[in-house]
């Protein structure tokens, strides 16, 4: 296993089969992740990139199994925020904040047509950041005119490469046209990003492996990996869910294969431990999204149970964040945070 890992190291390449032999090796976790932390440190540096993430829309018109915004969850109380708000967001998170990048993030809400999402994207781009898009399934002319308008990056996760699972779990969804949009990303000039859910019911090491061969046959600027939490409102309840400690390895696996990428500690993993996202810096994670959404709104974007707390302000979470960072004798990035290829 050590060889594998030193492989993975110095040439930044595993075959399907030797990744597998390192998912299920739970006794390298340790040094896998510490390897990790050592390729992220040579690639990317000590710098963590804060980026502000305004979850502006909780309506969707899709049925993911696992999600807690699936269009038939009538649980959920459905909000979206306007125009002026988003921009008096980011404007707070600019300005006051001092974040370098805003992620805008919502279900897929057909409401915030092109002409509403670039108008939004022109006003946010006056405030001298970068700007990444998490919006769902779009055409190549609509990356495109995002692009246009100033958007620079766009996140699109996978969830799963594997096509089957992909079916059972996002009805009347195809993976071939999710892995056509992610293309599409890229054609458009948008950093591509990517992701996947660690831990879905009959997801497998196979599965994983393919994943993260999968990031690097896309070419992969950012990739988000966060373990599966069931929601109770959603046909996965019951289901086991997703473990941090494989999240972790398929993230550090990740960072090994592609390692100059951004790869952020989720939310996720800090929901399943307290130190979650610590642990995920200390992995090869190298970016935090803090979240900007107002507590009204954020209660609401409730893609897993426990995510949106609402018990501190934003402004709280930035200095709890940036304790957290500094106790890891890590540092707070002053620059835009974009893939250094």
């Amino acid at each position: 296993m050590k060889k594998l890992l030193e492989k993975a190291k110095n040439t930044h390449s595993l075959e399907k089969e030797e990744i597998i032999a390192l998912l299920k090796d739970d006794a390298i976790s340790e040094d896998l992740f510490q390897a990790a932390d050592e390729v992220r440190a040579i690639y990317v540096g000590n710098d963590i990139h804060l980026r502000a993430l305004i979850e502006f829309s909780n309506i969707c018109k899709n049925n993911c199994l696992y999600c807690g915004l699936r269009e038939d969850n009538k649980n959920i109380k459905r909000y979206r925020i306007d125009e002026d708000t988003i921009f008096a967001l980011a404007e707070h998170a600019s300005c006051n904040m001092g974040l370098k990048t805003v992620v805008l993030q919502s279900g897929e809400d057909l409401y915030f047509d092109t002409d509403k999402l670039c108008s939004i994207i022109r006003r946010i781009k006056t405030l001298d950041v970068a700007l990444t898009l998490s919006i769902g399934e779009k055409t190549l002319e609509e990356y495109k005119a995002y692009k246009q308008a100033g958007a620079d990056r766009f996140l699109l996760r996978i969830e799963t490469t594997d096509k089957e699972l992909y079916a059972q779990n996002d009805p009347g969804m195809s993976w071939e046209e999710r892995t056509e949009c992610i293309k599409n990303i890229g054609i458009s000039g948008l950093e591509v990003g990517s992701g996947v859910l660690v831990g879905l019911p009959n997801q497998t090491l196979e599965s994983y492996a393919d994943d993260i061969l999968f990031f690097k046959a896309i070419n992969a600027d950012m990739i988000g990996i966060g373990p599966f939490i069931p929601h109770p409102d959603t046909p996965l309840k019951n289901a086991k869910g997703g473990d941090l400690n494989t999240a972790l390895k398929v993230m550090a696996l990740t960072r090994l294969l592609l390692p100059d990428i951004n790869i952020p500690a989720t939310t996720a993993m800090e929901t399943l431990a307290p130190n979650g996202q610590a642990k995920a810096l200390q992995s090869g994670a190298n970016v935090i999204m803090p979240n900007i959404t107002l507590s009204q709104y954020r209660k609401h974007y409730e893609l897993y149970p426990g995510k949106s707390s609402t018990n501190y302000t934003p402004d709280q979470s930035l200095t709890d964040l940036k304790n957290k960072i500094y106790s890891l004798g890590r540092t707070i990035s002053s620059d835009y945070g974009f893939h250094r290829k």
